[in-house]
């Protein structure tokens, strides 16, 4: 079982900037691929970010291309999300998720049913 602990929600003016923390307790951290995704209520969770296992190759939903980045710190198994130029769409409850050996090492995975380890989910509000 792998444990995955969010961290760094909050709320934030348009315009503003924010990094959320993932903290796993998948070993080796690298062999994990690790993802971002959002929900608001009534929706589906959405794809945000994804780093891939082993490659490290990073892919981000276009509505975040250009203002949010992921990066990993392997010894201290984090991986962060730094989201910049936020706005009032951006508001929902962030998920950190981690997949382990099936994960495809040939590509980073988009879906939250390639993911088998969740977070409890961080909140961050955006204000217009």
């Amino acid at each position: 079982q792998v444990e995955v602990v969010e961290s760094g929600g909050g709320l934030v003016q348009a315009g503003g900037s924010l990094r959320l923390s993932c903290t796993a307790s998948a070993r080796p951290f690298g062999a994990y691929a690790m993802g971002w995704f959002r929900q608001v209520p009534g929706k589906e969770r959405e794809f945000v970010a994804a780093m891939q296992r082993i490659g490290g190759d990073i892919e981000l939903a276009d509505s975040v291309k250009g203002r949010f980045t992921v990066s990993r710190d392997m010894p201290k198994s984090t991986l962060y999300l730094t989201m910049n130029n936020l706005k009032p769409e951006d508001t929902a409850v962030y998920y950190c998720a981690a997949s382990g050996p099936r994960s495809p090492v040939s590509r980073v995975p988009r879906t939250a049913a390639e993911y088998d380890y969740w977070g409890q989910g961080t909140q961050v509000t955006v204000s217009s």
